[in-house]
C-alpha cells in the first residue's frame, strides 16, 4: 500500500473499501472547507493584511498593528462585535475561564445546560475540589443540569433552574471526556433561543474548543453573547505556538480582556512577540487544516466500525467537532490505540504513553500526542481517562494522511 509502512494485504483491501464507502462524507466536508476558506480569505482582504502586521511588540505592546488586524479579522468571521485573540492565554480552559470571570460578580449563578464541563474546568468552576481562586471563593454559583439519557438538552429542568440570580448560561459544543452527541450550531441556536425567551437578560457563553470551522457557522453567527476557545485546537491551523481567543458583544469581550490584564488596561496592552505571523498564517490555513481532521475521523469511524468497534459519531453521522469517540472493550486496547497513535507520530513517535495523573482530571489519562505544539489538539492525538468504560478520543491530524497512517498501525497490532 505504501513503500515505508508495511500492511497486511487484508487491511489494504479494508482501508480500500473504507476509503471508497467516505467519498460522500469527504464531499461534504470540501463544502465546508470551501465556504470557511472563502469567508477567512475575505476577512484578510477587507482588513488589507501585509507584512507589517507580522511584526511583534514588546513591553506593553501599545499600538500593535497585527494584533488588532487579527482581533478585527476573527470578529469578522465569527460574526462577533469584538474579539480578544492573544497568545497570552495557556490553554481553552484560560481563555473559558477569563471571560467567565470577567462577566460574573459575587452573588451571581452560572448554569451549564448541556450537561458536566470538561473535568480541567470543574476544578475552577468550583464544581470539584477547592482550588484557590475558583468561583465559588468569590462567592459565585455554579449549576450543572444534566442532559437527557440520549445526550440532549433536558428543556424542562433547564426551565426550572433559571433562577432570577443566574446571569450567564453557558453551554459546551464538544463532547468532553463523555459519550454524548456534540452539540451542532443548530442546536446551540435553539438553545440560545430557548434560554433568551425565558430570560432576555442572561448572557450565553458557548466553549467553542474543537468546534470551530466544522460546519459554515460559528455560534455567534446565530446569537449566542459569546463564545472561547483555543489557538492550539482549530483555529490556529496548526502554526499558532500558543494563545487563545473570546469572540462576541463587545462589552463583553472587554470585560474578558479587563480580566486578563487589569481594569483599565483592557485589550490595549499585551505585546505579541513576533507570533502575529504564526497566528493569521494558522488562522488562514485553519479551514482547511479541519477539514483534514475531520476527513481522519471519518474514515477511523468507518474502518473501526468495520472491525467491531463501536464509534461516536458513526462514520457517516454530521459532525460539529474534530473529535472521534471509539469504545474498547478492555483497558489494554485502549491503552494499544493510543501506544500505536504515539509511535505514528512525527514527534517522540519512540515514547511510549503511560496512564498518569494529569492537573485538572480526577482519573489517570493516558496522552499520545506527538506534536510539534505541546498539546496541540488540532495535531493528531489520542487521549482517554483511564475509567469504565474504556472510551478513547482521537483529534485533529493536519493531514488526512497522517490519521489514515495512525489508525492502521493500530489495526496492524491487532493483527499480530
Amino acid at each position: 500500500m505504501y513503500r515505508h509502512f508495511r500492511h497486511s494485504k487484508q487491511l489494504q483491501a479494508m482501508a480500500a473499501t473504507a476509503e471508497e464507502a467516505v467519498q460522500v462524507c469527504f464531499r461534504r466536508i470540501e463544502a465546508i472547507v470551501e465556504e470557511n476558506q472563502a469567508k477567512v480569505l475575505r476577512a484578510f482582504q477587507e482588513q488589507q493584511v501585509n507584512e507589517s502586521h507580522f511584526a511583534g511588540s514588546t513591553g506593553y505592546g501599545y499600538d500593535d498593528a497585527g494584533r488588532d488586524v487579527i482581533e478585527r479579522i476573527y470578529a469578522r468571521v465569527f460574526e462577533a462585535e469584538d474579539a480578544l485573540v492573544r497568545p497570552h492565554f495557556v490553554s481553552g480552559t484560560h481563555a473559558i475561564v477569563t471571560a467567565l470571570f470577567g462577566i460574573l460578580r459575587p452573588g451571581d449563578e452560572l448554569l451549564y445546560v448541556t450537561g458536566e464541563p470538561y473535568d480541567s474546568l470543574q476544578e475552577a468552576l468550583g464544581l470539584r475540589g477547592k482550588k484557590a481562586g475558583n468561583l465559588q471563593e468569590y462567592g459565585i454559583a455554579c449549576r450543572v443540569v444534566p442532559l437527557q439519557d440520549d445526550g440532549r438538552p433536558n428543556w424542562e429542568r433547564i426551565a426550572q433552574a433559571l433562577s432570577p440570580k443566574v446571569k450567564v448560561v453557558a453551554m459546551q459544543r464538544s463532547r468532553g471526556y463523555s459519550w454524548r452527541p456534540t452539540f451542532s450550531v443548530a442546536e446551540l441556536a435553539q438553545l440560545n433561543r430557548f434560554v433568551k425567551e425565558l430570560r432576555p437578560d442572561v448572557i450565553t457563553f458557548v466553549d467553542n474548543c474543537y468546534g470551530e470551522f466544522t460546519e459554515e457557522k460559528e455560534p455567534t453567527a446565530v446569537g449566542v453573547d459569546l463564545v472561547a476557545g483555543s489557538l492550539i485546537k482549530n483555529p490556529g491551523g496548526g502554526l499558532a505556538p500558543s494563545g487563545g481567543y473570546v469572540a462576541g458583544k463587545k462589552e463583553l469581550v472587554d470585560l474578558a480582556a479587563a480580566r486578563m490584564t487589569a481594569p483599565g488596561l483592557g485589550k490595549e496592552l499585551g505585546a505579541t512577540f513576533g507570533l502575529n505571523r504564526l497566528i493569521l498564517q494558522g488562522f488562514f490555513l485553519a479551514p482547511h487544516v479541519v477539514g483534514e481532521a475531520l476527513k481522519g475521523a471519518v474514515f477511523a469511524a468507518r474502518i473501526l466500525e468495520k472491525w467491531g468497534f463501536v464509534t461516536s459519531p458513526r462514520w457517516d453521522e454530521p459532525r460539529s467537532d474534530i473529535i472521534q469517540a471509539i469504545r474498547f472493550p478492555q483497558k489494554q486496547e485502549l491503552i494499544a490505540f493510543c501506544e500505536a497513535v504515539q509511535a505514528a507520530s512525527p514527534v517522540d513517535s519512540f515514547v511510549r504513553p503511560v496512564p498518569s495523573p494529569m492537573p485538572g482530571y480526577e482519573d489517570d489519562v493516558i496522552m499520545a500526542a506527538g506534536t510539534f505544539v505541546q498539546g496541540a489538539s488540532i495535531e493528531l492525538s489520542a487521549d482517554a481517562p483511564l475509567r469504565p468504560p474504556y472510551i478513547g478520543y482521537l483529534q485533529g491530524g493536519l493531514t488526512y494522511e497522517h490519521v489514515k497512517f495512525a489508525v492502521l498501525s493500530f489495526l496492524d497490532r491487532l493483527l499480530g
